[in-house]
């Protein structure tokens, strides 16, 4: 009886426990394949957030334990004093090994509520800074958040080189605390999903008919919140200027409106009014609409490392964007699409008139671009690594990292290099 429950207890020691925090449930779409993954190699995975459908779906799809906890985005002193007792709670009584929050609510309730339970390895993702797109008090506040967010981290991981110098910069981190995985982003991207079979075509084809788009018209594409912050009011007054010259180029908006950061009465009027943009609102999943595109857009003001971008490379198409955090990262400038300073309503417009006007350079430019996702954003890279980053600190803190992670890794190193920069 003491030999069976002695190996009961090795055994457990041998599935270190991470837990993931995020604010929205939105949020855990970032974490597809990821969970899975490291619960095959070995760790007990549980992943928390405010409740919805993608986490109720993803806790399905993965095979892990979610519990839904009610966090809001925007500060509200009172409900997150009681979101932070709750996580407290919840990391006391399941005493995980690891710990890895992000974005700013989570990342500061999560990791604060880790380092009072005492978590031994605690890790913050950093998505992005809202903070660069802020100003006075709020900016302020933001700082600090930040700030405290990586005080109570072992380990900060950032989804871009362009945001850690950022980070750096402003004082919220040392460097030599942060890691990037591969090239960057913090999932990587799975290029089969993007690929077009004999059903695919005809999918792509009704869903233009529905949306009202006719058959040879030219698209451009958008995907995110619209905000001011994403750049969609530059983006409708270069689609504006566009229509000035070009009479049958349309616009496509794979999102909706949000209350935070909302955009201007006549910029959401004309989206709303103008029967050559379309809205879709929110949809589950984008990935057949990036193939009614010509071109994918993305003015922004700032990103940790924008998804999109290779979403749309993983499909083929080229990317006009802005310089800014996070996008400098994710495309090359001249090869996978076009870059423009940031708020150029002029250049954009100019851009997008080129790759309209240019399929064959287009086409080329969309093609660099899927050849660099299957070589830099490999989901796999990105999931091995962060499971070498867990079991690296588990080992420093004097704990056993899972026996199926640990063979791995050394399966690895006689393969290759780490792709963990630091």
């Amino acid at each position: 009886m003491k030999t069976a429950q002695s190996r009961n207890i090795a055994e457990s020691f041998v599935q270190p426990r991470v837990i993931y925090v995020v604010t929205s449930s939105l949020g855990v779409r970032f974490l597809r394949g990821q969970l899975g993954y490291l619960r095959k190699v070995g760790f007990d995975v549980i992943v928390i957030s405010s409740p919805g459908e993608e986490l109720t779906c993803i806790g399905k799809s993965e095979g892990v334990q979610v519990i839904p906890l009610a966090m809001r985005r925007e500060i509200s002193p009172l409900r997150d004093l009681i979101s932070l007792c709750h996580l407290w709670v919840i990391m006391r009584r399941l005493r995980p090994s690891l710990t890895n929050v992000g974005t700013p609510k989570a990342g500061l309730l999560g990791g604060l509520a880790a380092f009072l339970a005492g978590v031994p390895c605690r890790l913050y993702t950093l998505y992005g800074l809202r903070l660069e797109t802020s100003s006075g008090m709020q900016r302020r506040l933001l700082l600090f958040a930040e700030r405290l967010s990586c005080l109570c981290a072992h380990r900060v991981i950032c989804v871009s080189d362009s945001l850690r110098q950022k980070a750096v910069a402003l004082g919220l981190v040392k460097c030599e605390q942060t890691a990037i995985f591969g090239s960057g982003s913090c999932n990587g991207v799975d290029v089969s999903r993007f690929e077009l079979d004999q059903e695919g075509y005809p999918r792509v084809y009704e869903l233009r008919r529905k949306l009202g788009i006719p058959e040879e018209a030219p698209v451009v594409g958008f995907v995110g919140r619209f905000t001011r912050d994403k750049g969609i009011v530059e983006l409708v007054k270069a689609f504006s200027q566009l229509c000035e010259t070009s009479s049958v180029v349309w616009l496509l908006l794979v999102g909706d409106f949000e209350d935070g950061d909302p955009l201007p009465p006549d910029i959401r009027r004309a989206i709303e009014t103008n029967p050559k943009i379309i809205r879709t609102g929110w949809v589950p999943e984008a990935t057949l609409y990036y193939h009614l595109m010509d071109v994918l857009a993305l003015p922004t003001y700032r990103e940790g490392f924008p998804n999109v971008v290779l979403e749309a490379h993983a499909a083929g198409k080229p990317v006009i964007a802005t310089r800014a955090t996070g996008v400098v990262d994710a495309m090359v400038d001249g090869v996978t699409g076009i870059m423009v300073p940031v708020g150029d309503v002029a250049a954009l417009a100019k851009g997008l008139e080129s790759l309209l006007g240019n399929k064959g350079s287009a086409a080329a430019m969309g093609g660099a671009g899927r050849e660099r996702v299957q070589r830099e954003f490999q989901q796999e890279k990105i999931w091995g690594a962060l499971a070498q980053e867990y079991s690296q600190l588990l080992r420093a803190r004097g704990l056993p990292p899972p026996k199926v992670e640990t063979k791995r890794v050394a399966s690895a190193a006689t393969e290759g290099p780490s792709v963990v920069q630091s």
